[in-house]
């Protein structure tokens, strides 16, 4: 499972401007838009009637206990798993109509690193470079292999690779073909503490460039520090979102065990 541009039957081919349409380009300035979406698996209702929106060069931090659905919102916006029933657009483009357009868009990081483990981290990156046609693809390996300080294990195998050194080349691919939002699903999983502070210091330097950032995580203190926005997702749906500069962590600590039950 990637979230490379491999596109669905019924994906339109990819689409310029003059194809979208002055009207959506300039819609407004949300990154993400989604309404009432819903998503079953079966009978099981994973997501229900979820409103959501990311502006532009926002960072969202996404708080919610196990089973909330947190996963399952990711891989939406993602276009991993498409909706039940509702609307999710990414930079204006409809996902119903331009999956293709849309993963050129977005950046996935997830639990899995979704590298190839016998192929060396330079080989993993030269895959999914060309995938997206990225142009000047060597420089631009060495370029952000260095922003995460693997420059001296490049050509080493990924299986010989840390978690941590695994989740920085993961990082990358997630980065290779300049995509304006990043989705990360609780990328601090198994993370050793330097590990940790170099993927806050990487992820908050990407959003001061302006980029998009919606991330998972457990851990309200550091999501809180991290993002500039925070919501809840219990029960399938987002039951709270507010500015960052509204909240203490105090505040944040009251709402999450308010909306979920959970004491954190």
């Amino acid at each position: 499972m990637h979230s490379g541009p491999a596109g669905q039957k019924k994906a339109k081919p990819i689409v310029t401007e003059s194809d979208i349409g002055e009207e959506v380009l300039e819609a407004d300035s949300s990154a993400i838009e989604v309404k009432s979406l819903t998503k079953a698996f079966g009978k099981q209702l994973a997501l229900r009637e979820v409103d959501l929106q990311v502006k532009r060069g926002a960072f969202l931090t996404l708080f919610g206990p196990n089973g909330a659905g947190k996963t399952t919102l990711i891989k939406v916006l993602a276009t991993l798993l498409r909706p039940t029933t509702g609307i999710v657009r990414i930079c204006g483009l409809d996902l119903s109509e331009y999956s293709i357009d849309i993963r050129r868009e977005i950046g996935l990081v997830s639990h899995q690193p979704l590298l190839y483990d016998d192929l060396t981290a330079y080989e993993n990156l030269q895959f999914w470079g060309r995938m997206y046609d990225v142009q000047h693809l060597a420089e631009r390996i060495h370029n952000l292999v260095a922003m995460v300080g693997l420059s001296s294990r490049l050509h080493d195998r990924v299986r010989t690779f840390s978690r941590g050194m695994q989740q920085r080349i993961s990082i990358v691919r997630a980065l290779i073909h300049n995509p304006s939002v990043i989705l990360l699903d609780e990328p601090e999983t198994g993370l050793d503490r330097y590990a940790s502070s170099m993927l806050k210091e990487i992820l908050q330097s990407l959003n001061a460039e302006g980029r998009t950032v919606v991330m998972t995580t457990h851990n309200l203190e550091t999501g809180l520090e991290m993002g500039n926005e925070v919501a809840i997702l219990a029960g399938g749906r987002v039951v709270y979102q507010e500015p960052k500069r509204l909240l203490s962590l105090a505040n944040l600590q009251e709402a999450y065990h308010r909306y979920t039950g959970a004491t954190v």
